[in-house]
């Protein structure tokens, strides 16, 4: 299993179940769509059924939490997320999520994942700051991590190259108390 010892978060539209090795199978495939790459830190890049399987098998069991995204009522696998990082000492972690199949944008996937995930680290795991990062080509994105209380802290001015020219990458946080979701 993909990271910290973890059991499965439900909400209304969404399951988040631990993310095991045999999901690299399908989810490879998203993580080499141009359309969902872009957005990804990984751009660019061919990534291979091995490479998924190799991810999920050395994700720090200590500091690492990895899920699959599944709707409730089709019983579908649509995306990944997790809390990366998570730090005991300092109560923090980075937020990572892919909804990887582009026909299930836009209908609140996310929202409710990242909604669920925050919950989590806040309320079970005692956490007080989650962070992440989004490029600022990422509208979508950076909307549904406004909407849920994330904050912009930073921005790394052409931080990476995508669509032939340079992108910035913004750096968002959120603290215990200002989810909004």
């Amino acid at each position: 299993m993909g990271g910290m010892a973890g059991g499965t978060l439900e909400g209304g539209r969404v399951v988040l179940r631990p993310l095991v090795e045999d999901d690299a199978a399908v989810c490879h495939h998203w993580l080499n769509d141009p359309a969902v790459q872009r957005t990804l830190v990984l751009h660019g890049r061919r990534i291979t059924e091995a490479d998924s399987r190799r991810f999920i098998r050395d994700a720090d069991a200590r500091s690492d939490l990895l899920f699959a995204i599944v709707t409730r009522d089709a019983g579908l696998y649509v995306g990944n997320c997790g809390l990366h990082g998570v730090d005991p000492v300092d109560r923090r972690a980075e937020l990572g999520i892919v909804i990887g199949r582009p026909e299930w944008w836009g209908r609140g996937y996310g929202t409710e994942t990242v909604g669920l995930l925050c919950r989590h680290a806040f309320a079970s795991l005692g956490l007080h700051r989650v962070g992440l990062s989004c490029y600022a080509i990422n509208e979508r994105g950076l909307a549904l991590y406004t909407r849920v209380g994330f904050r912009i802290e930073g921005r790394r001015r052409e931080a990476v190259f995508i669509d032939g020219r340079w992108v910035d990458e913004l750096i968002l946080g959120l603290l215990a108390g200002e989810l909004r979701c």
